[in-house]
């Protein structure tokens, strides 16, 4: 990958708003240039989606985070995809990893309530075919998300300098 197209990708995975133009100007490009990058990436499916990222915590909005854990069995023919196929086409499933260690999927969703998420993970995903077991975990408060420290005004931990209080 040349170091262009690196640059291009880092800083519209930093700020996804960044047109085109705002590339050619902060790389000293040619605007066609740009364009022609950002294109290639989008249909070779490298750049996959562009986000906002939103603390919901600063609205009136409610709603829970869940990380579980799922061991599984994997298929004879296609082994784990088979099964993480069944799962991440759930649209309450926001993300989904394969891992390594003590558990197979680590799964990611977010409901209403945890009522909502608990029924999700009950009828839904500790019935599909190939699921042993589930673990839930919720959230109870997000720090930093995607490299974003989350609250406007962030607190600071005074511990870390020294200062008793």
């Amino acid at each position: 990958m040349k170091a262009l197209d690196k640059k291009v990708l880092h800083l519209i995975e930093e700020d996804p708003r960044l047109t085109a133009d705002n590339l050619a100007v902060m790389l000293e490009k040619e605007i066609g240039e740009i364009k022609e990058i950002i294109e290639k990436y989008e249909k070779n499916g490298v750049i996959v989606g562009y986000r906002t990222l939103i603390d919901w915590e600063e609205t009136d909005v409610e709603s829970v985070t869940a990380l579980i854990e799922l061991k599984v069995t994997p298929s004879r023919d296609k082994g784990y995809d088979k099964v993480a196929e069944k799962i991440y086409r759930y649209s309450e499933v926001k993300d989904m990893y394969l891992m390594s260690g003590g558990f197979d999927f680590t799964v990611i969703i977010e409901g209403k309530t945890m009522k909502e998420v608990a029924l999700f993970v009950a009828e839904k995903l500790a019935p599909c075919e190939g699921v042993i077991s589930t673990a839930t975990h919720f959230v109870l408060r997000k720090y930093k998300t995607e490299g974003v420290i989350h609250g406007a005004k962030a607190a600071e931990d005074k511990r870390e300098k020294g200062i008793l209080m």
